[in-house]
């Protein structure tokens, strides 16, 4: 083999993986970034894990990326490393369809139809077809199909590269006596899985082999050691994900290696048993590009389908390698995984469940704190102090992770749910602030022997009762993107203002009347300034959700028409409030 040719074989190996991941790029645009999120919310059960394993690999052309995706979701608690068994087994069935597509590089004719369908024909015309769409294409979709299908069409050059540059290779001695060494299955084995691991992925080794496949010395019993090595050496990638990882997402880690281990190893074994006391008349069959296929195709199947009903097994081995930790049960809540900022959808996804455990924090600090005022004890103070302090934590990592967001494509819909939380963030950890001071509050009424009159009492009483509707009610239409909920946030917003200056007033009579003090007035006023703000970035969460669902962030015209009781919606829940919530 010349210099020249090995350049060559480089060339064509370099176009394949650059076309594939081109390719599958394309793809995933496509679909909208909707893969990832389907992936990850219906993986419920094994086999629907394995079908969506199997599907989602097959669309983004890599097992690696959704194994890696698995291990993210895992890392990031928003899956069970049982259920990443069930993906990943999917996963190492589904990069088989590469290997499909990568024989429409082998369909050669003479002429009439056949010549239709050729490589040189189908790789030309998709190639123009791309071109001309990634070039002059208005919409997005378009330019992301012209990207597929440019993709495609450099995979089929790169494959038809390589197996020019390899075509000699059938009447070299030293390439045929290479082979019978190879049929040996432990030096075939680890051939395919070193191959397979210095490429860092399973489609170029698979491609390669099928190139070499053309030059009619490749025979059965060579190349099954190999596809068993390349399965096994796909897991390679893979590890690196658990660099960085917790426990779980760890052993969801070696669920690949684990898995394609055990089922290299009993494929092996019981096909090279059976050959030993039945020869098998195939085993000196020259192989092509798609008989190759179909060998890795079946390979996969059958080692999921031996897999499936040791997935249990599966899960305790990975858990007996990666023993729990003592030290780790303290880690932080937040897990904000680095690997979706690949995949934005993933990122928004995960971040919405963040800051749905922030809304949870905020609500717990205030109900703690309007408890204190009544019932003041030390350890319900550490409590709000500790979950005020949580609540910043949630503001620095959520603020920082969504920005970097930002950067990354995504569509009309994505940047409206990041500008969403953008806009939030502030909102929730203010009144994480708030119940603080209403715990202070608490503690100086406590340790100043104060309490109110009967009356302030009551009143403080009715706002209490207002404000813990309030901030449930925001807080539910939030997590739960209920949008007629947050209506109703805005006119109960209306009525605690009313409450609080009504309060006020009040609370300046009964000082001109004697009845309260100024020291009890300073504490009394702070208490309903507080519960008055917390409305507020109430009524701010709620506007944002609204007026962000409209395309548009007219948060100033919304709140003005709502606060002029122009809306029968809003006049209706006013008035009930109104009437639930009178002093």
């Amino acid at each position: 083999m010349s210099i020249s040719e090995i350049f060559s074989l480089l060339t064509g190996v370099a176009m394949f993986l650059f076309g594939m991941g081109l390719m599958g790029d394309g793809l995933k645009k496509v679909s909208g970034s909707r893969l990832e999120p389907i992936l990850y919310r219906l993986s419920g059960t094994t086999l629907r894990g394995v079908l969506l394993g199997t599907g989602v690999t097959a669309v983004i052309q890599s097992s690696c990326a959704t194994a890696v995706m698995t291990v993210g979701f895992v890392n990031a608690g928003m899956m069970k490393v049982r259920q990443g068994i069930g993906v990943i087994l999917g996963a190492i069935l589904g990069t088989s369809i590469t290997g499909w597509v990568i024989c429409l590089s082998y369909l050669d004719g003479a002429g009439g139809v056949a010549e239709l369908v050729s490589t040189a024909t189908l790789t030309g015309l998709v190639a123009v077809v791309g071109i001309g769409l990634r070039m002059f294409a208005k919409k997005k979709v378009s330019r992301y199909i012209g990207d597929i299908l440019m993709g495609f069409a450099v995979l089929m050059t790169g494959m038809s590269v390589m197996s020019s540059s390899v075509e000699g290779l059938g009447r070299m001695a030293w390439f045929t006596d290479a082979l019978t060494k190879m049929s040996h299955p432990v030096i075939g084995i680890l051939v395919g899985t070193l191959f397979t691991a210095l490429l860092q992925s399973a489609s170029a080794a698979v491609g390669i082999v099928q190139a070499l496949s053309v030059t009619g010395a490749m025979s059965f019993e060579a190349s099954l050691p190999l596809l068993l090595g390349i399965t096994f050496g796909a897991s390679a990638p893979v590890l690196f994900s658990a660099i960085g990882a917790n426990v779980e997402g760890r052993r969801a880690a070696l669920v690949y290696p684990v898995a394609t281990g055990f089922g290299v190893v009993v494929c092996a074994c019981l096909f090279y048993a059976a050959n030993r006391v039945f020869p098998f008349p195939f085993m000196d069959r020259t192989m092509n590009p798609f008989s190759l296929a179909a060998v890795n195709s079946v390979l996969r199947f059958i080692m999921v389908v031996l897999l499936l009903p040791f997935t249990n097994v599966i899960e305790t081995i990975v858990t007996r390698l990666v023993p729990d930790r003592p030290e780790e049960s303290s880690a932080p809540v937040i897990q904000l995984e680095e690997r979706f900022l690949a995949y934005p959808a993933l990122a928004i996804e995960q971040s919405k469940l963040t800051i749905n455990d922030m809304s949870q924090v905020s609500e717990t600090s205030l109900l703690t704190a309007l408890s204190l005022i009544s019932d003041y004890s030390k350890e319900g103070f550490e409590q709000v102090k500790k979950l005020e302090d949580d609540g910043d934590t949630y503001e620095d990592s959520l603020g920082t992770y969504l920005i970097r967001v930002t950067g990354r494509e995504m569509t009309v819909q994505q940047n409206e749910e990041v500008s969403k939380y953008l806009h939030t963030l502030s909102d929730f950890e203010r009144i994480s602030d708030h119940a603080l001071n209403l715990a202070e509050s608490a503690r100086e009424l406590h340790e100043k022997g104060l309490s109110f009159s009967p009356n302030a009492q009551r009143e403080l009483d009715v706002l209490f009762a207002a404000v813990r509707q309030i901030v449930s009610m925001t807080m539910t239409a939030f997590c739960e993107e209920d949008l007629p909920l947050a209506r109703r946030v805005e006119p109960l917003e209306e009525v605690v203002d009313e409450l609080c200056d009504q309060m006020k007033l009040n609370h300046v009579d009964r000082l001109q009347q004697g009845i309260c003090t100024i020291r009890q007035g300073f504490v009394f006023n702070d208490i309903v300034t507080n519960c008055e703000r917390v409305s507020d970035h109430c009524s701010n969460i709620a506007v944002a959700m609204i007026e962000l669902s409209g395309d548009a962030f007219r948060t100033h015209t919304y709140v003005h028409a709502l606060q002029e009781k122009e809306t029968p919606e809003f006049r209706e829940a006013y008035e009930e409030y109104c009437r639930r919530f009178a002093l």
